[in-house]
């Protein structure tokens, strides 16, 4: 079953389901973002969640509200409306019900590696594999780090995804470098 793509997108998605746990100030929101190392699977960097709260709150998904606290200026706390959570629900159905394909920059640097050299090809290749060692190890770091404090089981998925998707990526890169290395080898431009 197919379910329809409301008009969200995931950075919005991400802060309506953070708004979804409690009420929360702007700034507050960028601390779970980072703590919970969400930037590994959603692209909202800090600059963004303003205008993104900005613009929730234009479409009516979200409300805002100002506190006072002692002997500071008073801040915006946010709250997701009744129809910010349905909105959510209809995207985290989509999100999780469609297969869609996610361009990326590293299939455009294959696609074009007639302009390096082999020995230039090998060493950018063994540049990501190091690369993506350093991403394993933070992302199995994070992992360890939501187990030892029982963070729910799809949190704990999120990182098990991401480590797949990375070994994966990384075993296709050092067999992609064999294949180079063998072409090198045998004198092969094919």
């Amino acid at each position: 079953m197919e379910y329809p793509d409301p008009e969200i997108n995931e950075r919005e998605a991400a802060v309506l389901g953070l708004l979804c746990e409690n009420p929360l100030y702007g700034y507050t929101i960028e601390k779970i973002i980072k703590e919970r190392g969400m930037r590994h699977w959603t692209d909202i960097g800090f600059s963004s969640i303003y205008y993104v709260l900005k613009r929730l709150e234009s479409r009516n998904l979200v409300v805002s509200s100002c506190q006072q606290q002692e002997d500071k200026p008073s801040r915006k706390v946010y709250t997701i409306t009744h129809e910010g959570r349905q909105v959510l629900k209809e995207k985290i159905m989509s999100l999780l019900s469609q297969n869609k394909r996610i361009a990326s920059p590293f299939d455009l640097g294959v696609a074009h590696l007639y302009l390096l050299s082999p020995r230039e090809t090998i060493t950018c290749l063994h540049d990501r594999v190091r690369a993506l060692d350093i991403a394993i190890e933070r992302i199995k770091s994070h992992r360890n780090q939501h187990e030892k404090i029982k963070k729910p089981y799809f949190i704990l998925a999120l990182s098990d995804r991401a480590l797949a998707h990375l070994c994966t990526e990384k075993n296709w890169v050092e067999k992609f470098i064999q294949e180079v290395e063998q072409h090198v080898r045998t004198g092969s431009d094919q």
